[in-house]
């Protein structure tokens, strides 16, 4: 009698997670296929396959909109920051959880609140900060921002994840005469690996998006981003939807191929520690 069961709640499984998965990939269709329809085809039939197929929108943005160069900006300031986040972060991290105090307890208590407390709060300060370092219109003006934006995430979620390590094994890597340093670089960061992945794609989405702090801190176009570059194409009377709909399009590539390059270890990282046995 309970295998009746068992097939009909997967059924029930599939067809609510069926329902869910073309809810989310609807807008993405939606934005795809009209950015290869001329203007007129996108207002008259938005949910179709174009029938005047076009490049035009993708030519223009690459040529006449400047987009090479804000996508070159906005993958070089995401790659130093996630760079600089993993690193600070795992450091931090193993720090904490090694490191068996009350203060420990109270700075890593520090680290979380960072969480709860939104970082544009603090903006004004941020740009009197910026401003007194000269780093404005710079891409280096949104690097520290954005490692301190993804500090509290990296932190919570790779203290917690060398807090499930056993600790048999930082005794033995010890006995056996390894360095601080050694069991960090070449026991712990193997083993963190889904974390990590775990913590790059959570920040990658929020400093590749990021439209605040580039449109507060950069006026000079070669220092633009793609979020910025983006919301230059709508106008107040007019906007160009099929190049605005091709950036968009090319905008979320990158997050789609990280995503598709880390999803295995990225599962691993939120499911760790959900087991044990």
């Amino acid at each position: 009698m309970r295998a009746p069961k068992i097939k009909l709640q997967h059924l029930s499984a599939y067809i609510i997670l069926t329902l869910w998965s073309l809810i989310v990939l609807f807008p993405l269709w939606t934005l795809i296929i009209n950015s290869f329809k001329p203007q007129k085809d996108i207002f008259r039939d938005p949910f179709n396959l174009p029938k005047n197929f076009t490049l035009d929108g993708y030519k223009a943005a690459w040529s006449t909109g400047r987009f090479d160069l804000y996508f070159t900006n906005t993958i070089t300031v995401t790659l130093i920051s996630l760079t600089l986040i993993l690193f600070i972060g795992s450091l931090a991290a193993y720090a904490l959880a090694m490191w068996k105090s009350k203060f420990s307890i109270a700075l890593y208590i520090f680290f979380i609140a960072g969480l709860m407390i939104p970082i544009r709060l603090g903006t004004l300060d941020i740009v009197r900060l910026i401003k007194a370092l000269h780093l404005q219109d710079t891409l280096w003006s949104l690097i520290p921002i954005y490692i301190a934006m993804g500090m509290p995430i990296a932190t919570f979620v790779l203290t917690a994840f060398i807090k499930e390590l056993p600790s048999e094994m930082f005794d033995a890597a010890k006995v056996d005469g390894a360095s601080e340093w050694q069991i960090y670089s070449q026991l712990v960061i193997p083993l963190m690996r889904p974390a990590l992945s775990t913590v790059a794609i959570f920040n990658m989405i929020k400093i590749w998006n990021d439209f605040w702090f580039p449109l507060v801190l950069i006026r000079a176009e070669k220092s633009r981003t793609v979020a910025l570059g983006v919301s230059l194409l709508f106008g107040q009377y007019r906007t160009d939807w099929t190049r605005a709909l091709a950036v968009l399009s090319l905008a979320a590539l990158p997050i789609l191929i990280l995503y598709i390059l880390l999803s295995r270890e990225f599962i691993k990282g939120l499911t760790a520690g959900a087991v044990k046995g």
